[in-house]
């Protein structure tokens, strides 16, 4: 198979018949920068995670699955047009999107109340898209009507349509299971025949913020089931490192590798209800 691309953590591969094999690592990325070492598992709880949401979605939008791969880190799919813009839904105010808030009151052009804090869930779920920056940069927040230009009116409807639907179900069912979806970014291209298709992964630690719903407390960061832990410790005193300096982050210590594992192993089986086998 030829390799055809190689994202922060996926790695495409076309078959003889024209098909992608799509094989998630190990690797985490966090502040633009890939992190060493890897996370055990973590490719793989990933895929099976995405493939359990994707049969979840079926009747929201159609996806790219084919068939999952030989091993848990892989999947077969058909290749997609991807859109020029990563789709973002917020249910809560946190990362970015509150930064963006304080700072002007709106989130990629969209109008907040007053007096939100860390963590505020919002009156409805919004659309909060964002340039698609290559690796190594940072996605940079747009407004509805800038992705209008990008892709014309007609798509910017559809992406925003199937962006909240996804999220709005993805949270349902999470929160069901005790998980509260604060956000989640997923990737829309076009199939052959032109239909707007669900690609890359979904609902995963890695595209979405995970949160407790029985520990949930706005005015404060809250304990998440995603990546968020490495991003704290990174800022931390413990890590040494000074984000603004332009160097590269401190390798992850094993105590940091394994209770992010943790994090990842927990969302992936309170969610799909089913122990993780690897």
């Amino acid at each position: 198979m030829k390799l055809v691309h190689s994202g922060k953590v996926r790695d495409l591969y076309e078959t003889a018949d024209g098909l992608l094999l799509m094989v998630a690592s190990d690797r985490l990325s966090a502040f633009d920068y890939m992190l060493e070492p890897d996370i055990p598992d973590k490719g793989a709880i990933l895929t099976q995670m995405s493939l359990w949401w994707f049969d979840q979605l079926k009747d929201v939008v159609p996806n790219h699955v084919v068939a999952p791969g030989d091993d848990a880190r892989s999947v077969l799919c058909r290749p997609l047009r991807m859109v020029p813009v990563e789709c973002v839904a917020r249910g809560y105010l946190a990362g970015g999107g509150l930064n963006e808030y304080r700072a002007g009151g709106t989130v990629s052009g969209v109008p907040l109340p007053e007096g939100l804090e860390d963590g505020s869930r919002l009156p409805d779920p919004i659309f909060t898209p964002s340039t698609k920056a290559p690796v190594g940069q940072h996605d940079e927040p747009i407004s509805y009507e800038q992705v209008e230009a990008e892709v014309g009116a007609e798509t910017a409807a559809e992406l925003r349509r199937i962006t909240l639907a996804v999220y709005t179900r993805g949270a349902e069912i999470a929160r069901e299971r005790g998980i509260i979806v604060a956000d989640t970014k997923i990737e829309l291209g076009w199939d052959a025949d032109g239909v707007l298709t669900l690609g890359d992964e979904v609902l995963t630690p890695d595209s979405s913020r995970f949160w407790p719903a029985d520990q949930w407390q706005p005015s404060r960061p809250q304990l998440a089931f995603d990546k968020q832990f490495v991003r704290d410790w990174l800022l931390s005193p413990e890590s040494g490192w000074d984000k603004s300096s332009g160097n590269p982050p401190p390798r992850l210590p094993d105590h940091v590798v394994e209770r992010t594992r943790r994090r990842y192993l927990e969302a992936y089986e309170r969610l799909t209800g089913t122990p993780f086998s690897g």
